[in-house]
């Protein structure tokens, strides 16, 4: 039976929490992350958001009619983006990255298991301001069920 990691993003921060994330996955392990709007994003809102909109407005070469880059608005969405920016582009990278799960919460199923954090990704690495990446992805329009 494959291995299954239950981590629970809350107070984790991103970058470093996506790596150790791949690290695993290259390891032949299941990654299941919980709470992925805890998880958190170095810098003020007011910085992180500015540019995340600045790349929300590029056009493409492809159709300048049509509004550019797709950006993820939703926490799964953001989280499991950030994990397959590092993952290789080639078919075992889609392996690895189909054996990531995401949720906003802890599901039914996962609230009795043991959950772990990274303590390399711990927010109180971070000597300046933060946000979640709940608070980022509702200014950038999710709606949450929460």
């Amino acid at each position: 039976m494959m291995e299954e990691l239950v981590l629970d993003g809350e107070g984790q921060i991103l970058g470093r929490m996506a790596t150790m994330i791949v690290k695993q996955l290259k390891q032949g392990k299941t990654i299941i992350v919980v709470n992925a709007e805890k998880v958190v994003i170095s810098g003020e809102l007011s910085r992180v958001l500015a540019g995340y909109r600045l790349l929300m407005g590029v056009r493409t070469m492809f159709n300048p009619s049509r509004q550019g880059i797709r950006r993820p608005r939703n926490p799964i969405s953001l989280v499991k983006r950030t994990v397959r920016g590092m993952l290789p582009d080639n078919p075992s990278g889609n392996v690895m990255y189909r054996k990531l799960k995401v949720y906003v919460g802890v599901p039914e199923q996962y609230v009795e298991r043991k959950k772990v954090k990274f303590p390399e990704a711990h927010v109180d690495r971070l000597k300046g301001k933060y946000v979640t990446v709940g608070e980022l992805t509702r200014e950038l329009g999710w709606k949450s069920e929460l």
